[in-house]
């Protein structure tokens, strides 16, 4: 897992410094995008193992960018997993059923996140 580039899209500025922090302390080097239209243009430009994709964004929302990074074969195969408050029965099935490789509720249990994000991250071949 050592050296794994990960795209963290959080525009709260504390919850972006709780998953830099961890994301690093588990070997994994970190992208950082405050928007939806930020993590697409970062997506494409430089290589990412995975993105971890707030929902609730200030210019376009996570589902937005997420169906943007399907539609260009550069982005298409990189897993995403939706990053989220939205915690009501269903809404899992709804993102994982807009495209999400994965889910994670904020608050976030970190030992939760950071199996999840091993998980997604191994054994993906760029």
């Amino acid at each position: 897992m050592a050296g794994e580039q990960i795209l963290v899209v959080e525009d709260n500025e504390r919850n972006m410094k709780l998953f830099r922090d961890v994301l690093q302390a588990n070997g994994y080097r970190t992208l950082e995008a405050t928007t939806g239209g930020q993590a697409v243009e970062l997506a494409t430009e430089q290589e990412s193992d995975l993105v971890l994709m707030d929902i609730q964004l200030p210019d376009i929302d996570g589902v937005e960018a997420l169906r943007r990074l399907r539609a260009d074969e550069r982005t298409a195969a990189i897993p995403v997993l939706a990053l989220t408050a939205q915690a009501m029965d269903g809404d899992r099935a709804r993102f994982l059923a807009a495209g999400f490789d994965g889910y994670v509720s904020k608050p976030v249990d970190i030992v939760e996140l950071v199996a999840i994000v091993k998980q997604h991250c191994s054994g993906r071949v760029r």
